[in-house]
């Protein structure tokens, strides 16, 4: 018998305490080979402190028990379980559930559940949201996200602007439909409490929220009070509040917040909060928030004011937070529109976490300015089941979406061909892939994969940005697809150089016969977005000539101004009028083809080491 027949074999292996401890076992030695030889698995073992099973690693457990038993388990029950004995009762709930769900079949009934209708096979897909038909669909002349934000609300605010997957009172399964006339009213009552609460114009508030309509609304109100948002990424699991609050009091205390806005749960750290952070005045739930009527004056915000504060980093160490202005988003949002072809009539789909840049601006702000609606799920849903990103994708036609090269791969691993039947990925048009290193081999592989369920062949886009740009830098051309360099190892480690080896070009980046052992390859983000500029220089500064190899520097209409309250950090960022990445790599053609980090370089005996050359090297040895 297969391990997947092994696997889907649910009827004679009920879940019980060894096999649900023998699943555990599994993945453990797979994900810690070192743990599992000698670990004591139990059912009381901490999935995290005994077992290391992070956010990731508890969403393969999860899969593999749902194979295993034919049963569903909640997310939110697997990414807050300190231990195998608390899933316990979800499996059998599961199991009871699924018992009960075959008889019904048997009988000829008909099952609606969360699975069906979030499903690629439960919905026709058709658009979602309405298009606007008047000409004057974008705020063309909006200088702050405010006024941008205004504008829909005026001249359509029952058009729907988010659609937003497990949001509580939905139907199960099912979005909410969130108008742009619904989140401003909700804002401006989250403001009006928040200024009656003593947050002061110029002040920061933090938000420590998952994905949904509070997140949303909370941002837009601390803008409304005048005031400046900064997002911090919420605990994987209750347990973790009190280290994550540590963790976070750096960030708090450089970025001086005066309220933090969170959820209920949270609460409970405040006076851990309030005594660690010199200023924090309050910890504050939303729901204690809209219950003072709305904001009706406005303290005066342009473009030049601070937008939000994106902190790069900062759990350990000095924390950078980089400050965007409500101009440096507006110009950023301009400029990727027009390298991507951006139109009211889009659709983005989006998992990805609202406190990081790529998701918080090109996919939330991105759809705030040009009224394309947003479908949005939290990244725990794509996580737990990476065939709902691509199921939403079906279900409601979106044209725009990405992620970073692991979402990909995951896709490629984890979405079996049950799963996929019935996908129709037509619509899309542009799926990013950025924030981490790009795989050619993912994208090949993902391509391949996906192209028999209506991926267009040449949607994949690379693309390179950063905070400090407010996002966008280099973007693959429309409708072009991924263009992959193929070049000399040898030459590369030794003189820096990306020399193309001779007869090796493919329109797909993959020479005839295979890569040659002494190749690497290198995906191309594609030419600077409109009005940036993008060089390559050595350790002097001195720029370098086409296909030279050295550290990335950029410029642009919507770079920070610098770090807020790090004059270190900020002096270390910029080398006259250009901006230091702190990325290496080369430019050829015109594009732009990132090789890696300053930071992650090593040298040694005059050659450069890249991470992928000993990942390389490591992934050749047996086991590995």
């Amino acid at each position: 018998m297969s391990d997947r027949t092994q696997e889907t074999s649910a009827e004679s292996r009920p879940p019980d305490a060894q096999a649900l401890v023998a699943a555990m076992r599994e993945v453990v030695a797979e994900l810690h080979p070192h743990l599992g030889a000698r670990a004591e698995i139990t059912l009381d073992s901490s999935l995290d402190r005994d077992l290391g099973l992070d956010s990731l690693s508890r969403m393969e457990l999860l899969s593999r028990l749902e194979r295993r038993f034919g049963v569903a388990i909640p997310e939110a029950v697997m990414a807050d379980a300190e231990t195998a004995r608390e899933l316990l009762p979800a499996l059998r709930a599961g199991e009871r559930r699924r018992r009960a769900v075959g008889t019904t079949a048997r009988a000829g009934g008909t099952v609606h559940g969360p699975e069906a209708a979030h499903g690629a096979g439960a919905a026709r897909p058709s658009r979602t949201g309405s298009a606007p038909e008047a000409a004057d669909a974008v705020p063309a002349g909006a200088s702050t996200l405010l006024e941008a934000v205004d504008f829909h609300a005026h001249h359509h605010g029952d058009r729907v602007h988010v659609v937003l997957y497990g949001s509580p009172g939905a139907p199960e399964g099912e979005p909410a439909r969130i108008t742009f006339a619904a989140l401003l009213e909700r804002a401006e009552h989250i403001a009006a409490g928040l200024a009656n609460r003593g947050l002061s114009p110029g002040q920061c508030a933090a938000l420590m929220l998952p994905t949904g309509l509070d997140y949303l609304a909370t941002f837009l109100a601390v803008q409304i009070a005048g005031a400046i948002p900064v997002p911090i990424y919420p605990p994987a699991r209750p347990s973790q509040l009190e280290d994550h609050a540590r963790r976070h009091a750096g960030v708090l205390a450089n970025a001086r917040v005066r309220i933090l806005v969170t959820f209920a749960p949270a609460l409970g750290v405040s006076r851990l909060l309030t005594a660690q952070v010199p200023g924090l005045d309050s910890v504050l739930d939303v729901a204690g928030l809209d219950r003072d009527g709305r904001l009706r004056e406005r303290p005066a915000l342009d473009e030049s004011s601070t937008a939000f504060l994106q902190y790069t980093s900062g759990s350990t160490g000095s924390p950078k937070g980089v400050v965007l202005s409500h101009g440096d988003v507006i110009a950023s949002l301009k400029a990727m529109a027009v390298a991507l072809g951006a139109t009211p009539r889009d659709v983005f789909v989006s998992w990805l976490p609202l406190y990081h840049d790529m998701g918080l601006i090109g996919a939330w702000m991105g759809s705030l300015y040009y009224g394309f609606p947003l479908v949005l799920m939290s990244p725990l849903e794509f996580l737990a089941r990476p065939a709902r990103w691509l199921e939403a994708i079906h279900r409601h036609r979106g044209t725009l979406s990405g992620g970073p090269n692991f979402a990909y791969e995951l896709c490629v691993r984890r979405i079996g061909p049950e799963e996929a039947e019935g996908l129709d990925l037509s619509s899309w048009r542009l799926a990013f892939n950025g924030a981490e290193p790009v795989s050619p081999d993912t994208m090949d592989r993902f391509t391949a994969k996906f192209t028999p369920y209506g991926l267009p062949p040449k949607a994949m886009t690379p693309v390179y940005g950063l905070a400090e740009a407010t996002l966008g830098v280099a973007f693959t051309p429309i409708g072009r697809g991924p263009r992959i360099d193929v070049v000399d190892a040898e030459a590369m480690a030794r003189r820096s150089r990306a020399a193309p080896l001779p007869g090796t070009v493919a329109a797909n980046g993959t020479p005839p016969g295979g890569t040659p052992a002494r190749a690497l390859r290198f995906v191309s983000c594609g030419p600077p977005i409109p009005g940036f500029e993008v060089r390559i220089v050595d350790e002097r500064g001195t720029e370098l000539e086409e296909r030279a190899e050295g550290a990335v520097e950029f410029r642009g209409p919507s770079t920070t101004s610098g770090y807020f309250r790090n004059p270190a950090a900020s002096r270390a960022l910029f080398d006259g009028e250009w901006l230091r990445s702190g990325d290496r790599g080369y430019v050829a053609g015109g594009e732009l083809y990132v090789t890696g980090r300053d930071k992650d370089l090593i040298v040694r005996a005059g050659r450069n080491l890249y991470p992928y050359d000993l990942e390389a090297a490591v992934g050749e040895v047996d086991g590995v």
